[in-house]
């Protein structure tokens, strides 16, 4: 696990870090919430850095290698960063300069990660993608990457509780891209009306 960079004291705006199981449709969700949002300039969507190749597929990001991400690490590039799966990921240090000009920052984040999430980010709520177990196998298993067997036993891990000092907001993503799509959209402007004034 990774290190967060120390809690400013002072927060204008707030962190939305979307997080859930594999297959839950986390990506989708916010590049719908993006796209209906893209005439609202104080909804920011974070871009990650990750060590894994930009062609590689799955979300749009910055690729680093090894080093490279670890020298940035060292150099305070980052808000928080953390590893997982074989992979190191970062969210850039400048997140905190648009959530200080009152901006809704949405990161997609790591449940395991949350702990350094909240210690950097005061001002922070956590939207927790789900979906039923038929549904998340299904969606796994047609990505082709793991047999029937890895799908199983990963759905049957238990999740981490989600529990901190942040409000904490649960969308199901069983069905429609379309219902799941509007909660995410309805998620994020519930902020927006404290900060248009600004």
């Amino acid at each position: 696990m990774g290190d967060a960079s120390p809690a400013r004291p002072t927060i204008a705006g707030r962190l939305i870090v979307v997080v859930g199981p594999s297959g839950a449709g986390k990506d989708t969700l916010m590049s719908y919430a993006a796209q209906h949002l893209k005439e609202r300039p104080e909804v920011v969507f974070v871009r990650r850095v990750i060590t894994r190749d930009g062609g590689s597929g799955g979300e749009d990001h910055d690729a680093l290698s090894d080093a490279e991400f670890r020298r940035m690490a060292q150099s305070g590039g980052f808000a928080v960063w953390w590893e997982a799966h074989g992979l190191c990921y970062g969210i850039p240090i400048e997140t905190r300069h648009q959530i200080d000009l009152g901006h809704v920052v949405v990161a997609n984040g790591s449940r395991a990660a949350l702990p350094h999430f909240s210690a950097a980010f005061p001002a922070m709520t956590v939207i927790n993608v789900t979906a039923r177990p038929e549904v998340l196998a299904t969606r796994l298993e047609s990505r082709g990457r793991e047999t029937r067997d890895e799908i199983l036993r990963r759905l049957q891990r238990s999740s981490p509780q989600l529990v901190g000092p942040y409000e904490l907001l649960t969308i199901d993503n069983s069905g429609s891209i379309e219902e799941a799509g509007q909660a995410m959209v309805d998620a994020l402007t519930r902020y927006l009306p404290a900060f248009s004034c600004r």
